[in-house]
């Protein structure tokens, strides 16, 4: 209920997918039926506003579904200059890349997919593919 209130689609409806790589990672997320565009265009205007927050150094709408502070995100607050956020979208929905040639920065993200891999039990590798 947290995650619809706070990304505005169905969690159910949709899945999301957190994958780490050599220089940041990916939170992408997709419709399960592609005749559902509501949804695919929910999740691209939510991830698009993702962002833009995250670029900003603002981490509300995680902390709010989760209820908690996600691990990674006070370094990622703290080292929001050194990341880059860039939104893409996909046939069935989009994604968000996240990248960065900090070392401090780069621990960061990948503590925030792995927790966000755990908590929606996504099954995603928590290792860099």
């Amino acid at each position: 209920e947290r995650g619809k209130q706070g990304m505005g689609f169905s969690q159910t409806a949709t899945a999301h997918h957190f994958l780490l790589d050599t220089n940041g990672g990916v939170v992408q997320v997709e419709v399960n039926n592609q005749a559902d565009t509501v949804s695919r265009d929910a999740i691209r205007m939510h991830l698009q506003h993702i962002a833009r927050m995250f670029q900003m150094g603002d981490f509300d709408i995680p902390m709010f579904v989760h209820d908690t502070v996600p691990p990674g995100v006070p370094e990622m607050k703290k080292l929001r200059n050194s990341i880059r956020y860039i939104f893409e979208e996909t046939p069935n929905g989009g994604r968000v890349m996240m990248s960065t040639s900090d070392r401090n920065a780069l621990d960061a993200i990948h503590c925030f997919l792995h927790f966000q891999i755990v908590e929606h039990k996504t099954g995603d590798p928590t290792w860099m593919r």
